[in-house]
C-alpha cells in the first residue's frame, strides 16, 4: 500500500484486504512488523485479535531485524529504475505495480532456492524442481565429465523460515539425546 500517512486505519484495512484476498486463516496468520505508530494502535491491535492473528514485534531499537523485509527494500531502493524522488504519490504507486510484479513474478530469490515468491506462495515450486532435476540429470548423463563433483541436483527450499525463531524447547523433544519434532508442529508451506 502506498498511501500519503502511516495510520492504524490505513494498517487495518490493508491487513484485511490481503487476508481476504490471499484466503488467509487469520488464526494461521503472524505479522511481524516495526513498532511504528501504524502498527502498535489500537485499530490494528483490535483488528488482529479480532482476527486471531499473532503479533509479532521488532525488537525495541531495532529496526533490521526482519531479513525479508530488509532483502526486499534493499531490492527496491537499489534497482535500477527507482528514482531519487518521485513526482506525486500516483508516480510511486505506478513504480511500485511495476516493481512487486517483477519482484513476485520474475525475480529468482536465492533464499528460496531460485524461486520467484508467486512460485512458493502458490505451490509451484516443486514442480518447477522437478523440471529443474530431469533437466539436469539429462545433461549429467550426455556429458558426466563437465560435473567433477559427481551429479548435480536442484537447490532445495527451506523447509521452515523464521524472523524469531521460538525457543527448541517450545517445538523438540529430546529423549536420551536424539531430537524429535513433534508431530502437531511440523508443516511446510
Amino acid at each position: 500500500m502506498i498511501a500519503s500517512r502511516e495510520s492504524g486505519a490505513l494498517a487495518r484495512d490493508l491487513i484485511e484486504e490481503t487476508c481476504k484476498r490471499q484466503d488467509v486463516a487469520a488464526d494461521k496468520l503472524y505479522i511481524h512488523s516495526d513498532r511504528g505508530a501504524a502498527m502498535n494502535a489500537k485499530t490494528v491491535a483490535l483488528l488482529m485479535a479480532d482476527l486471531g492473528i499473532t503479533k509479532s514485534l521488532s525488537r525495541p531499537q531495532v529496526s533490521n531485524d526482519n531479513p525479508y523485509s530488509e532483502s526486499h527494500f534493499k531490492t527496491l531502493k537499489y534497482q535500477p529504475m527507482f528514482p531519487k524522488r518521485f513526482g506525486c504519490i500516483e508516480d510511486a504507486r505506478q513504480f511500485c505495480l511495476k516493481f512487486f510484479d517483477w519482484y513476485n513474478n520474475e525475480h529468482y530469490h536465492s533464499g528460496i532456492g531460485f524461486m520467484t515468491p508467486s512460485m512458493v506462495h502458490y505451490g509451484a515450486a516443486e514442480e518447477c524442481n522437478r523440471r529443474r532435476q530431469n533437466v539436469l540429470s539429462d545433461v549429467y548423463a550426455r556429458f558426466p565429465e563437465r560435473f567433477v563433483k559427481g551429479a548435480p541436483k536442484v537447490l532445495e527450499l527451506p523447509p521452515k523460515v523464521w524472523i524469531n525463531r521460538p525457543q527448541e524447547s517450545d517445538y523438540f523433544d529430546t529423549i536420551s539425546g536424539i531430537t524429535i519434532i513433534r508431530e502437531s508442529e511440523v508443516s511446510v508451506s
